[in-house]
């Protein structure tokens, strides 16, 4: 194996297997070592956001998730599985506040409503460099294809973030809901 372009964190959410195995694959063909993080409780998700589980090295971050009003839908479990202070319910704003660690990431949240500005202003209160997620309910082919099309600008065409996020944008009326926030 040649040395990969880029590392990828792809974080598959609840419900989002075939979405993330369909990324991953183009993403392997484009050329990026893609580390896939399967979320089942709220904790792996913690490990992410903060930091401490993703792979030296990661350049971008995909959070592959469903979400709703601004906030990402995590898995309930049952009272007996949860562990000792471990979150219950979904994450908007604040939990990405408490947790978030991302210096100098780029993260996309590729799911409904998951560029609504709240959650992105935590996001970069966290430390990330550009937030991009669509701030309405994208179909999902849509957001599919948003995800490829900034990676293959990115990865083959050495288009910045900027740029990329364009092209992906300007692909059809159902991607004009991406927004991309950045540090000022």
């Amino acid at each position: 194996m040649s040395k990969p372009v880029m590392n990828v964190a792809l974080v598959c959410g609840p419900d989002c297997g075939l979405e993330t195995q369909a990324v991953r694959s183009a993403l392997e063909c484009l050329g990026a070592r893609v580390i896939t993080y399967w979320i089942g409780r709220p904790n792996d998700f913690i490990d992410i956001l903060s930091g401490e589980d993703l792979y030296p090295g990661t350049d971008m971050i995909v959070l592959d998730f469903h979400g709703d009003e601004g906030e990402f839908l995590m898995p309930e479990l049952g009272e007996d599985v949860y562990e000792e202070n471990e979150p219950k319910g979904n994450f908007g704003p604040n939990e990405i506040r408490r947790f978030a660690k991302l210096d100098g990431k780029i993260v996309i949240g590729n799911g409904c409503s998951l560029g609504a500005p709240e959650l992105a202003e935590a996001f970069l209160h966290g430390g990330c460099r550009v937030y991009i997620g669509p701030d309405d309910y994208p179909d999902g082919d849509d957001a599919l294809m948003f995800v490829l099309r900034f990676f293959y600008e990115t990865i083959r065409h050495g288009k910045s973030v900027k740029e990329a996020y364009e092209l992906a944008r300007a692909m059809g009326d159902g991607l004009t809901m991406y927004r991309l926030y950045e540090h000022a």
